[in-house]
């Protein structure tokens, strides 16, 4: 007796239907997971690093302190010139102007204790002490040390363009580093360097960094050329923005708070746009690392990232260090500098008093003072006439 053929079992559409969700759900969560993981990989295998904080003091109570460096440069991380169509968007000149000063200096707190970042902007032509150099302009510390390791290693016969830029260049870092720590009074845990090139990669990254402009500017110099209020500027608005200079009643500490503003939209955008839980929009951001980002190594990048998140809510606070007076040093302009004040103000903002290795090294050099600038202030800015959503409205 044959046996009886069993009926299949109908399944209920609303069980089939919720078994692909989730089969579906897993493979799209393993792929993102897998995506940022990999992305990750990438970056750290890739982006460019230096040994420049290897032996230096740490903080203490679990806070970081991070310097970010924006050098002056038209080339790239090998000294190679940049492509002619990126200096043409950058409108900046050719690879042979600017050299390594480090025009952009912002030493960023973040709190062991999940409080509040605060990021400290350092006008470039505060005039500091240098080892090895005297006192001169605190931009200039990468530049005279990059040239002096090269010069000695050139003396010693070494021709490999590649060896002298890469051993300059971590000249150039580790003095750059010594000379803010010395100036601040504090450590310095971490520190990102990128070129010029790097505002116009971010900004493309991100498809547009949002800005206010407390009035319409137009510059020939920079290129800025901006109606007033909130905007979203591209690469090549993005840097046109943060290198204005003329035009602005403040000069160099005008372009202090259009630096910080880009920093501030930028940090926004990240959030906003989900750029943290997106692949493709990370992986975009990683690109441009790549291209353009140095950092020490060791640096814990994935815990960074996860850091960033919370940074981008617009829980950074963005000061700028005073200056006592306007001032001549052989024939330059310079900020004249009470680095005793700079360093009990640092103290007094971080809540906790940190050491930094030795003292400043005693300098050489007269600076003959000027008239003093207008409100060089370190608070925040003054509530803007314009409405930026968020976002600080600048000159």
């Amino acid at each position: 007796m044959s046996a009886q053929r069993r009926k299949p079992r109908r399944r209920h559409p609303s069980r089939r239907l919720g078994r692909t969700l989730l089969i579906t759900g897993c493979v799209l969560t393993a792929v993102a997971g897998g995506t940022a993981w990999y992305a990750y990989l990438d970056l750290a295998g890739s982006i460019g690093s230096s040994k420049a904080l290897e032996g230096a003091e740490k903080s203490r109570f679990g806070d970081t302190n991070i310097l970010l460096m924006g050098l002056d440069s038209r080339r790239d991380q090998n000294g190679e010139k940049l492509p002619q169509e990126v200096l043409d968007k950058l409108h900046a000149g050719s690879s042979d102007i600017g050299g390594y000063n480090a025009n952009t200096l912002i030493l960023l707190h973040v709190p062991g204790d999940g409080g509040r970042a605060t990021a400290f902007s350092i006008p470039r032509d505060d005039f500091v002490a240098i080892r090895g150099h005297g006192k001169d302009k605190i931009k200039k510390a990468y530049g005279l040390a990059k040239a002096a390791r090269e010069d000695a290693l050139a003396a010693q016969g070494v021709k490999d363009r590649r060896e002298l830029e890469r051993e300059g260049r971590e000249a150039g870092r580790k003095a750059q580093l010594e000379t803010v720590r010395d100036f601040l009074g504090v450590p310095i845990d971490h520190f990102a360097e990128l070129n010029l090139a790097g505002f116009y990669h971010l900004a493309d990254a991100l498809d547009g960094v949002p800005v206010c402009l407390n009035k319409a500017v137009k510059d020939r110099y920079s290129g800025a050329d901006f109606p007033a209020g909130r905007q979203t500027l591209d690469g090549q608005q993005s840097l046109a923005f943060v290198r204005q200079r003329h035009g602005l009643d403040g000069g160099d500490l005008d372009r202090t708070k259009r630096q910080q503003a880009f920093l501030a939209g930028a940090t926004q955008k990240l959030n906003s746009v989900g750029t943290f839980t997106d692949p493709t929009k990370l992986i975009k951001l990683i690109d441009s690392a790549k291209k353009d980002v140095v950092t020490d190594a060791g640096w814990d990048l994935l815990s960074f990232v996860k850091q960033a998140k919370n940074l981008s809510g617009g829980k950074t606070r963005f000061m700028t260090l005073p200056i006592e007076r306007f001032g001549r040093n052989h024939g330059e302009d310079i900020n004249v500098v009470d680095d005793m004040k700079i360093k009990r103000l640092i103290a007094e903002q971080i809540g906790r008093m940190a050491s930094a290795g030795p003292s400043t090294p005693p300098a050489s050099g007269e600076a003959h003072s000027a008239a003093p600038p207008s409100s060089p202030s370190p608070s925040a800015s003054p509530k803007s006439a314009a409405d930026g959503g968020g976002i600080p409205c600048v000159d």
